[in-house]
């Protein structure tokens, strides 16, 4: 038996809002602006797929982000994140224009039942072919608590809590039917076997779910579950959990470092390093040659306002920076407010060596709202970097976000990805049906999530 040459994942970083992840997107004279339009999703989904790509998947929060002074005003009128379109609905109708691609979306542990996510993805998978894929995150936003009823978000470790307890209900349930129990023979009347259905009856510390489960068993055993925890506690859940895990790192050296240590904890967890791929969050700005890529990058840097920092900082740590001088150094007490995303506040102090840096040091070493480590260059530059990466290795693949839409996506399918093609690092055609069969990952056994 030949084993395959292993080759990059490519995954595209998507938001059903009115800018990428970066806000001043939209101010980009290239950028469309039909964001609520279904063509806008359709023909980016088209594009990914014409580059065939593994799978596109969105980013959501359930709230604006407006944690910067308490005021959405300055949220709407700068364009910060202010419109969200639910992810799953567009992703619908991305499905029916492709084949191949891959379909991801959001969903928050947090505050939503876990039957209920559970039916959502499991229905997508069966109605694309096999193509679903959920992105597991848990909520950090106290204004995401309050549009949802409540007052505050629940504290990091015990949203992981929850978030473990919430994935062996959905794993349970999407182990409810056995892949034969449907029979549907008309001579006999039996539809189904009763026996290869089950209840769940759980009852745990957060949660209680009975079943039986809704959805048969779908045609990839269940969807790819994406997760992008690197905090310390998200690196246990994502090692536990995820399938393709979403991965942020600054330089080669820290991603060659956090690939092994991540595959480690896999394997600890009793599970096959080599059936989980780690992609990295990726920003390029291409051009056909080296100078017109610079030429981009500096127009792109214009376009960033100092408040898009602010109010994403504000969002992502939920903390309020508006309070603060931007020279001005945090109080320790300061520090340890931000209960949002733990892996912002400590990059930043590491980067910084600084136990206690300033608002400008958030700004600055996060890049949150703008631009951040961009990957500059012509199809040969882009290239030699995803090589010299995979090959490392520092990754399986690559989160590519654009820092325009569509065009961004449109340029790297058409100048980077036949020069990847060339190389023997990309696929030229999708090796299966689903996004299991492209990703080279194998059906999950059923029950083997108990551990």
């Amino acid at each position: 038996m030949i084993t395959p040459k292993r080759q990059i994942a490519l995954v595209g970083f998507l938001q059903a809002q009115n800018c990428t992840t970066i806000p001043a997107a939209w101010r980009h004279p290239e950028a469309r602006h039909d964001v609520t339009n279904v063509d806008f999703y359709q023909h980016i989904a088209k594009v990914l797929e014409r580059g065939l790509f593994d799978l596109g998947f969105f980013d959501d929060r359930l709230a604006m982000p407006d944690m910067y002074g308490g005021d959405h005003r300055h949220t709407v009128e700068n364009g910060i994140r202010c419109v969200k379109l639910d992810a799953v609905t567009v992703l619908t109708t991305m499905g029916m224009v492709t084949k191949n691609l891959g379909l991801g979306a959001t969903y928050s542990t947090t505050y939503f039942p876990p039957f209920h996510v559970a039916r959502l993805f499991a229905t997508l998978d069966h109605m694309s072919g096999g193509r679903a894929a959920w992105n597991v995150v848990t909520s950090v936003n106290d204004n995401e608590a309050k549009n949802m009823g409540l007052e505050e978000a629940p504290a990091h470790d015990v949203r992981y809590d929850q978030a473990d307890e919430f994935m062996e209900i959905v794993h349970g349930h999407w182990d409810t039917w056995e892949a034969d129990a449907i029979v549907a023979d008309r001579a006999s009347g039996l539809y189904a076997r009763g026996d290869m259905v089950h209840r769940l009856d759980h009852e745990g510390a957060h949660y209680r779910s009975r079943g039986p489960f809704t959805v048969p068993r779908t045609p990839q055993g269940h969807p790819v579950v994406i997760q992008a925890g690197q905090s310390g506690r998200g690196v246990d859940f994502a090692s536990r959990w995820g399938e393709l895990l979403f991965m942020s790192n600054p330089s080669l050296s820290r991603a060659k470092e956090n690939y092994g240590a991540v595959k480690s904890a896999i394997e600890a967890n009793g599970r096959d390093p080599e059936q989980v791929k780690i992609a990295n969050l990726t920003f390029p700005v291409v051009g056909r040659t080296m100078s017109e890529a610079e030429d981009r990058r500096a127009a792109y840097d214009l376009l960033p306002n100092l408040i898009d920092d602010l109010s994403l900082l504000s969002e992502g740590l939920n903390f309020d920076f508006s309070e603060k001088g931007l020279e001005d150094p945090l109080s320790e007490e300061d520090v340890a407010a931000m209960t949002g995303i733990q892996g912002i506040r400590n990059q930043v102090i590491e980067v910084t060596g600084n136990q206690t840096p300033s608002v400008k040091d958030f700004v600055e070493v996060s890049g949150r709202g703008r631009l951040a480590h961009p990957v500059v260059g012509g199809p040969t530059e882009l290239a030699d970097y995803f090589e010299e990466w995979f090959t490392s290795p520092a990754c399986d693949g690559f989160v590519i976000a654009g820092t325009h839409m569509p065009g961004a996506f449109e340029d790297f399918v058409d100048l980077v990805v036949p020069e990847l093609q060339r190389r023997g690092l990309f696929r030229t055609e999708y090796s299966g049906t689903t996004l299991r069969d492209n990703l080279g990952l194998s059906q999950p056994i059923p029950g083997a999530w108990r551990r």
